[in-house]
């Protein structure tokens, strides 16, 4: 669903990689009766970064990736530059994506779920590329310490307030902290296919952001 941004940041000299979290393959899971969690996805991005030439990079996640690249600056924060939080989840120490999560969006998951309790099948009218999501990932809580790593910058990017966001509060709650910057793209939470210029745009034009 990112390869409209990765491609546009890519034409202006900026080194992008668009990972697909375990389990969510365009293939299917590589084993569909160990469902990974939240723990399995922050550390397949940290080996990502870990890979890396030791430039400070962004992180960006969308929606459920929230939580994903919140858990990678825990571990990592010495070697990011920038948190992009993409219409997505902004934990504390203990919080889940279903405790942050409207009821709305706990019905969809256990509805989802209902098939087997281990995947979350995909609603009817979204993106033909999503695929059924691990429940575990939703209801792992996340742990966070107190590790000192120097200032990361943090922005989060709305979608504005689309039917059942659970991100209203939480962008006015941001848009009022000096630690955050915060952007809008009212386009609704799936930015990155309804308007990848101006999620581009964004991106590329992040304070410390190189190509």
């Amino acid at each position: 669903m990112f390869d409209s941004v990765a491609a546009e940041l890519h034409r202006d000299g900026h080194h992008v990689e668009a990972v697909t979290l375990s389990g969510l393959e365009s293939d299917g899971p590589a084993d569909v009766d160990r469902p990974p969690n939240l723990d399995t996805h922050i550390a397949q991005v940290a080996e990502i970064i870990d890979r890396g030439d030791g430039t400070p990079v962004a992180l960006c996640g969308h929606s459920y990736g929230g939580m994903v690249i919140a858990g990678v600056a825990d571990l990592l924060g010495d070697r990011l530059d920038q948190l992009v939080f993409i219409d997505a989840y902004v934990p504390d120490d203990g919080d889940s994506c279903w405790s942050l999560t409207s009821d709305r969006f706990r019905e969809l998951f256990m509805a989802g779920a209902r098939a087997d309790g281990r995947w979350v099948a995909v609603p009817e009218g979204l993106d033909p590329r999503a695929r059924p999501h691990p429940l575990a990932s939703f209801v792992q809580s996340i742990r966070l310490g107190d590790n000192p790593s120097r200032p990361l910058g943090r922005t989060f990017i709305s979608g504005g307030a689309w039917p059942g966001s659970p991100f209203v509060t939480l962008t006015e709650r941001l848009r009022t902290d000096a630690g955050w910057r915060v952007h809008e793209i009212p386009v609704g939470h799936n930015i990155a296919r309804r308007d990848p210029h101006s999620l581009a745009a964004v991106l590329g034009a992040l304070p410390g952001v190189r190509g």
